[in-house]
């Protein structure tokens, strides 16, 4: 697939570009790649805008955040069972498996004709997307010498961008133009195509299974990170974050994950091998991943309601205001990943990365009800270039310092963390949210009752007889008198801007833990060429013995 040829020279000289030259075949499986990467991104974003309809049609208004609970609960079980059964047997048909259940769960989630049996049916595609996630990054790793596999990752990472972008914008658009089925339906051509070149063009070793798997060990990895997800999901919501069931799942999952490397030191085949478990990089690695990814989401999440609900934007053209953040992350993720290739040098991008999107979110705290629209989209561009910078490079760090035939193993275990802080980040960031626009719009609500204008007091007596906070729409504030009108909008601006400067000081952790990594060379090697060649040395040494 790829005439990937290192020189004695070049393999001497830190700053020589490997001799990588991709062939169509590999140009179609990397597109492949590229689109299930995207497809397993957007179906954590495409279905919240058709929530209501759903709900409407189905019932079972109660269960309403179960069917995203239980998607990213499935992602993030099946991410270290992908990651490390593709290190035993083989990537191939372990990646052809996760695109079949992921569009099967896609073609039962649009039949669906009860809550139950979409939240099942959610479940099923889950469990194919964490394959999807994971197999893609893991696959990159096999055919991409560490070297040159910064360009590549950058495109990667940028299909979460896009997701999260076009995600609520697509599912809008289909439940209002055709119907909410399609919302699932939608990932059926692309992933069928997908499937097809996988099938056709990918070529990977493959082995039988002969080593006892780590059961107790996925337990415990799993079962930590499905209580810190139900966790973040539950507080602050449907239990208060003090409640006893809150509390003791908090116990249990910090127990399981503190008895994890107990286990794994005396597994035969571990499934997150204290070899990478204790790998300073992976270490590193982890921890930038879930302050960035906690950090992050906040922008993702909230930023489209400021703009809906202080402009009066739409959907879809809030949505389209966050285009500048991935135009932002695939330019810097595409330059950085060049500059890496041609210098072999990274510690750079893992410091000034984080710096220039704390900038950024700084500048976002300071953002008002009337800041124009262009400061809005520019910090949003600063912001998305800052992670750009770094973010899928920390992937390929970690490629490169495990073994090789750890890939998958510290891939996945990479990813489910970040996974685990997504949920924690989101969960978090919207408890603060909520408590400061309803401080905001008591402070606000309280300075309109001294008003002597008769509509301002009448339409202030219907606002406050309704749940305030919870029942505003875009539509129904654009109908506010003035002053009332005035009053909300600056109130979520005002709720919304501590949100960004609490993000501040995470992006400048995230960037003081990048100044701890060491500078290990690069391989020049893909990591099916670097098996390969251990393969043989160990070949050599049973002969010689022999």
């Amino acid at each position: 697939m790829t005439d990937t040829a290192t020189s004695a020279s070049a393999a001497a000289t830190p700053a020589a570009e490997p001799d990588f030259h991709p062939d169509r075949r590999f140009w179609a499986v990397y597109a492949s790649l590229l689109v299930v990467m995207f497809l397993s991104a957007l179906d954590q974003t495409i279905v919240g805008t058709a929530l209501p309809t759903i709900v409407g049609d189905l019932g079972g208004a109660s269960h309403m955040a179960w069917i995203i609970t239980a998607y990213t609960l499935a992602v993030t079980v099946a991410m270290p069972v992908y990651g490390k059964l593709g290190d035993l047997v083989g990537r191939k048909n372990l990646f052809l498996i996760a695109i079949a259940l992921f569009l099967i769960g896609s073609a039962l989630c649009g039949t669906a004709s009860s809550m139950g049996q979409l939240i099942a049916w959610r479940a099923l595609q889950g469990l194919g997307g964490g394959g999807l996630m994971i197999s893609s990054q893991a696959i990159t790793g096999d055919l991409i010498p560490p070297r040159v596999r910064g360009t590549y990752m950058a495109p990667m990472g940028a299909m979460f961008g896009i997701a999260s972008i076009l995600g609520p914008i697509v599912g809008g658009w289909l439940t209002d133009s055709v119907s909410w089925h399609w919302v699932f339906w939608v990932n059926l051509p692309l992933g069928v195509v997908a499937w097809i070149a996988v099938w056709a063009v990918l070529k990977l070793p493959a082995h039988k299974l002969t080593a006892k798997i780590d059961w107790l060990g996925l337990v415990l990895m799993n079962l930590g990170a499905v209580l810190i997800v139900l966790v973040a999901t539950f507080g602050g919501n449907e239990l208060e974050w003090t409640s006893p069931a809150l509390i003791a799942m908090v116990v249990v999952a910090a127990l399981a994950w503190l008895s994890l490397p107990l286990v794994e030191k005396r597994a035969a085949e571990p499934i997150l091998p204290m070899s990478v478990l204790m790998n300073r990089t992976f270490i590193l690695t982890t921890v930038q991943g879930m302050l960035a990814m906690g950090g992050m989401i906040g922008a993702n999440l909230y930023l489209p309601t400021y703009l809906q609900m202080s402009y009066g934007y739409s959907a879809t053209v809030s949505g389209l205001l966050l285009v500048p953040m991935t135009v932002g992350m695939l330019v810097a993720g595409i330059g950085s990943g060049i500059l890496v290739t041609r210098t072999g040098r990274y510690r750079l991008y893992p410091v000034v990365g984080p710096l220039i999107a704390a900038g950024a979110l700084w500048w976002m705290s300071t953002f008002t009800a009337t800041t124009p629209v262009w400061h809005i989209s520019t910090a949003v561009f600063v912001m998305g270039a800052g992670i750009g910078l770094f973010f899928q490079l920390l992937v390929t760090l970690v490629q490169n310092d495990v073994e090789p035939r750890n890939l998958g193993t510290a891939t996945s275990g990479n990813n489910f963390f970040r996974e685990v802080a997504v949920s924690l980040g989101a969960s978090l960031i919207g408890v603060a949210f909520a408590d400061n626009l309803t401080g905001q719009l008591t402070t606000n609500m309280t300075a309109l009752a001294s008003s002597k204008d008769p509509q301002v007091l009448q339409a202030l007596a219907q606002f406050e007889g309704t749940n305030t906070a919870s029942s505003l729409t875009p539509a129904l504030v654009n109908q506010l008198p003035d002053a009332l009108h005035t009053a909300v909008t600056t109130a979520y601006a005002d709720a919304l801007s501590p949100i960004f400067l609490m993000m501040v000081p995470i992006f400048l952790v995230t960037a003081v833990i990048g100044l701890f990594y060491k500078e290990v060379p690069l391989s020049q090697k893909s990591a099916l060429e670097q098996v390969e060649e251990q393969e043989r040395q160990e070949a050599e040494r049973e002969l010689q013995q022999a």
